[in-house]
């Protein structure tokens, strides 16, 4: 899937599923709500230790204390409980890492606080592990809506950070002959290494290499790295739009 395609609506920091629309009474409504985000909650903090395809109904029933039947009866099957946790999941990292970013001005500034954010949330997950890489493992060759859901979160994250890399060019910040799809593969390429030398390999020292490495790419592709050619385009003064614009 091309990075710049957005394959699903994201939600906007602080916006959150499940809100019943004004004049929509029912108690009743609102505890079966509450009660499966309790269980996809429960369902996260296992998957992010077991994987997906650990999760079953019988084992997070025994977690939350529920009778299988009422695990079932907020989900129906086994798939759907697997793509509500990846809709979770992805609705957090919008929350820490795309909300905090959309606050800082365009091109570097944007980035920089993408990756700084990006970088927080998987020093946290070294020990629990990311759900995109697990899930990619586990799910890479086996078509279907269990699949498509995690590619389609996947997608999205990596569309925002492609557009930030071109917004940075665009406001002058970069070369103009800067690549943005191999600056953008690049930042990728240094978050999956991460989790293989802290998370796998249990190497010291991850986390300083990959801020290094990312400082590394900006010296390569900032308009210090070389001369700049002569036209480039004024930075742009316009109120900072949303990453997806």
């Amino acid at each position: 899937m091309p990075v710049t395609e957005h394959p699903r609506k994201t939600v906007r920091a602080g916006q959150r599923k499940n809100h019943r629309p004004a004049g929509e009474a029912g108690p009743a409504l609102h505890k079966g709500q509450q009660t499966k985000a309790a269980i996809v909650d429960a369902a996260l903090g296992l998957a992010t230790q077991i994987g997906l395809e650990g999760l079953s109904i019988g084992a997070l029933a025994e977690v939350t204390h529920m009778s299988k039947s009422g695990v079932f009866a907020h989900f129906g099957s086994r798939e759907e409980l697997q793509i509500s946790v990846i809709r979770e999941y992805h609705d957090r990292f919008e929350d820490e890492v795309f909300g905090p970013a959309l606050r800082e001005p365009r091109g570097l500034p944007r980035l920089r606080a993408l990756f700084a954010n990006w970088m927080k949330r998987t020093s946290a997950e070294i020990d629990s592990g990311c759900l995109y890489i697990s899930g990619a493992v586990e799910f890479d060759d086996r078509p279907g809506p269990v699949r498509d859901a995690l590619a389609s979160s996947v997608g999205t994250w990596l569309a925002a950070m492609y557009r930030a890399v071109v917004q940075a060019k665009e406001e002058g910040h970069l070369r103009l002959d800067a690549d943005e799809r191999q600056m953008a593969f690049e930042i990728h390429g240094l978050i999956l290494a991460l989790h293989y030398e802290a998370r796998f390999l249990k190497n010291p020292g991850s986390i300083a290499r990959a801020n290094s490495g990312f400082d590394h790419i900006l010296d390569r592709y900032g308009i210090d790295a070389v001369a700049q050619p002569l036209g480039r385009s004024t930075p742009s003064t316009k109120t900072a739009p949303s990453i997806k614009e």
